[in-house]
């Protein structure tokens, strides 16, 4: 009999004897029992499988209750954090509106300031027009007052001269216009005034005005040599008759041989005597 039907003999036959014959079930069981797990002992593997299981959750519910612990801790930190952040940046922000405003006011302030400032400048600036045309004004009538006083001083010293000169003295004090035709004294043709004192074939060539410069001191001689060139007589004497002689113009008259005289009094007394 073959392999294969003695297989299909035990197949059929063994599930009737397993129920006739106990041992038959406990040669089984014995046999079974080499591979495979009786009741008892799968009841405890699955037991003890189940245990594993609670304690592999109880210690993963563990570990998640202190990972939430930490999470609500780290969320109270976080949130703590933002809150003090929060309470900094709306802090920074007061202070920035603050410092906002206080510039706001500043601005305005100086705004104010320069708007005054502007408006003082315009009164200033009105101001020193009016000044400068009252300067103006005034240097026009103190120029034509001290032309009128020049002239008015010359001639004052030109009569004091020929008072004291001809009524003292006796001698002959006049003044003279000739025309410079080749413009020796001025660079181009010109009348050229000047005074004469005139005694006893004495000729003394004179200068009287209000205030003589070193520009008229130098005038004045070219003034007497064209005078002596144009009549070929010989001045024994050059005068300058002024209050009012600058310094530079009494070293060119001393270069020049011209006696300076202050006012007409010192003339008396020095012109004519030793």
């Amino acid at each position: 009999m073959e392999n294969h039907q003695i297989k299909q003999i035990i197949l059929r036959e063994l599930p009737g004897i397993l129920q006739r014959d106990p041992e038959v079930q406990e040669f089984i069981v014995r046999l079974s029992r080499q591979h495979f797990a009786d009741k008892a002992e799968t009841a405890s593997r699955f037991d003890r499988l189940l245990e594993e299981l609670r304690r592999d959750r109880e210690e993963q519910a563990r570990k998640w209750d202190e990972q939430e612990q930490r999470w609500q801790e780290m969320q109270g930190d976080l949130r703590a954090r933002w809150e003090e952040q929060a309470r900094k940046w709306d802090e920074q922000a007061r202070k920035w509106d603050e410092q906002a405003r206080r510039w706001e006011e500043q601005e305005s302030r100086w705004q104010a300031q320069e708007r005054k400032w502007e408006e003082n400048q315009k009164i200033i600036r009105q101001m020193l027009a009016d000044i400068q045309a009252l300067s103006r004004k005034h240097d026009s009538t103190i120029g034509a007052l001290g032309a009128r006083w020049g002239l008015s001083a010359e001639q004052s010293f030109r009569s004091a001269l020929q008072g004291i000169l001809q009524d003292t003295f006796g001698v002959q004090v006049i003044s003279v216009i000739e025309y410079d035709d080749a413009g020796e004294v001025f660079g181009r043709p010109d009348q050229v005034e000047l005074d004469l004192i005139i005694k006893d074939g004495m000729l003394i060539i004179c200068e009287i005005k209000s205030s003589v410069s070193k520009g008229d001191m130098y005038l004045f001689e070219r003034k007497a040599r064209f005078y002596e060139k144009k009549h070929q007589r010989q001045a024994s004497r050059l005068l300058v008759i002024s209050p009012m002689v600058d310094k530079a113009a009494r070293s060119v008259a001393a270069r020049l041989d011209i006696q300076v005289y202050s006012y007409a009094e010192e003339v008396d007394s020095t012109i004519f005597g030793g």
